[in-house]
């Protein structure tokens, strides 16, 4: 089949019935249910604009299916760019607020596909299963999600590579048509509008024997039995687009993922009691690179949306020429210059992997996404210091629409706009700095891709200091 519409998404919905539970309440059909439809609609727009722009957002596949653009094995770097362009259309749409579009896990796929040599070994064909589940994920063109963390009883304790056995998902049993897992994982980020979900390692692993039931890498129906996802309290608390422009549209949901003794059958498994293996997945296969690229292209979308928010709040209040409003939008636009710099010359110096495709340059990649989780936070906090007051004395839709209209119309008009567009626009900077769904933002891109600290760590690791320190002792050695 390959790339679909919309309406073929819906339907997939509809018809797949995971147990999904918020509120202390199943709910049965997510297409329909209020914490999850406004969501799944835009999820839906996504692959709607790939039927419209077929020629941007998909690509020929060697089998003759079009398939998204988002899984092809880039074979220049002119590809890998030409993803990119796909992927910022997607981000572009939802303003870089929703983090786990598809094309998250369809670059990551494509890129373990193409290292199936690495799955080689064991007592299964794991280098087939990869490539295979691949090859039946772009002809579906499934929506999947993914979750990595275990819980942790102990931080100090799983810091160290333990695992805590009595809560994390781990393999109990071995059986002729697979493996049978049971405990729980965080963070399976819309899962409630996925059908599959992939279960990787996230956590470096102990390499020892008891280790190694917690070295798994899966994929799942999102409906498979004893699987049950639990849903925080929703963000969209079913106001107008006008009162929450963004919790009433972007609202991807965050699950604990709980298994009950499910059975993963043995094709749908990558990797099953290797440590090190599972250690070393993500960075052999190349697969964490291209995550990056999706990611850093959303976070290129993201500070693009935020200047432009923070310079229409400026206008609307008369207080761009301020010096220290200008001083505030510059660091944005500092932010904004960055993330586009990592962007362009990660894609610039792409280049073949070990495996036969192109991959984006890691360094500006892995710089991007150690510095945005800092700079984020301070996007939200200039919107909030420059527009202050502004943020809060906010009529809803239903108080334009009663008899309080020329009230307002008097009181709250802007130096350019009239009163109802600009509280329409300072709704949205509250929802995308002050409300429930701006802190629940804040908080993802702090941690995004895990413990800050650990990610500064592999930054140093995967940067080759020595010939820089070899210069430095040369300097040092210089006789004159």
């Amino acid at each position: 089949m390959g790339a679909r519409s919309g309406n073929n998404y819906l339907s997939a919905l509809r018809k797949l019935k995971a147990d999904i539970w918020i509120g202390g309440k199943a709910a049965s059909d997510v297409t329909v249910h209020p914490a999850f439809a406004r969501a799944a609609r835009s999820v839906a727009s996504l692959y709607d604009m790939q039927m419209e722009n077929p020629e941007a957002m998909t690509h020929r596949a060697d089998d003759g299916d079009r398939i998204g653009m988002s899984f092809i094995q880039p074979a220049s770097a002119e590809d890998v760019s030409k993803r990119g362009r796909m992927m910022k259309r997607w981000a572009d749409f939802g303003c870089g607020m929703l983090g786990r579009t598809p094309d998250y896990l369809n670059v990551s796929l494509a890129a373990m596909a193409a290292a199936r040599e690495f799955f080689a070994g064991g007592d299964h064909p794991f280098d087939e299963h990869i490539a295979s589940y691949y090859r039946e994920a772009r002809r579906h063109d499934w929506c999947a999600t993914h979750t990595l963390v275990n819980p942790r009883v102990s931080k100090s304790k799983t810091w160290a590579g333990d695992t805590d056995g009595d809560v994390a998902l781990k393999l109990v049993e071995r059986t002729s048509d697979g493996i049978i897992v049971n405990g729980c994982r965080l963070l399976a980020t819309l899962a409630p509008l996925s059908e599959e979900l992939l279960v990787f390692p996230s956590t470096v692993l102990r390499v020892t024997p008891e280790a190694e039931p917690f070295a798994l890498a899966f994929a799942i129906n999102c409906n498979a039995e004893g699987l049950r996802f639990i849903c925080r309290d929703t963000l969209d608390t079913g106001r107008s687009h006008f009162d929450h422009p963004l919790a009433s549209r972007f609202e991807e949901m965050d699950c604990l993922a709980i298994f009950d003794h499910v059975t993963i059958p043995w094709e749908r498994v990558f990797v099953c009691g290797d440590p090190r293996k599972c250690n070393a997945l993500y960075g052999e296969t190349n697969a964490v690179v291209h995550m990056m690229h999706q990611v850093v292209v959303k976070d290129v979308a993201k500070s693009e949306f935020m200047l432009g928010l923070a310079a229409r709040c400026a206008e609307v209040s008369d207080s761009i020429g301020l010096p220290h409003v200008r001083e505030r939008i510059a660091e944005i636009i500092e932010t904004t210059e960055l993330m586009r710099a990592c962007l362009r010359a990660a894609e610039a110096d792409a280049a073949a992997s070990r495996w036969g495709i192109f991959a984006p340059a890691r360094p500006p990649l892995d710089t991007a996404r150690n510095v945005f989780p800092r700079l984020y936070p301070r996007m939200v906090e200039i919107i909030q210091l420059n527009s202050s007051s502004s943020l809060m004395a906010l009529p809803s839709e239903a108080d334009f629409d009663s008899e309080l209209r020329p009230t307002l119309d008097r009181y709250l008009a802007g130096a350019d706009t009239d009163a109802r567009d600009r509280v329409a626009l300072f709704r949205l900077a509250w929802d995308a700095t002050s409300s429930a769904f701006a802190g629940r933002q804040t908080l993802y891109e702090r941690f995004f891709f895990g413990d800050p600290v650990k990610m500064a760590s592999a930054l140093v690791d995967n940067t080759n200091l020595k010939p820089l320190i070899e210069r430095v002792e040369a300097f040092i050695r210089r006789p004159d």
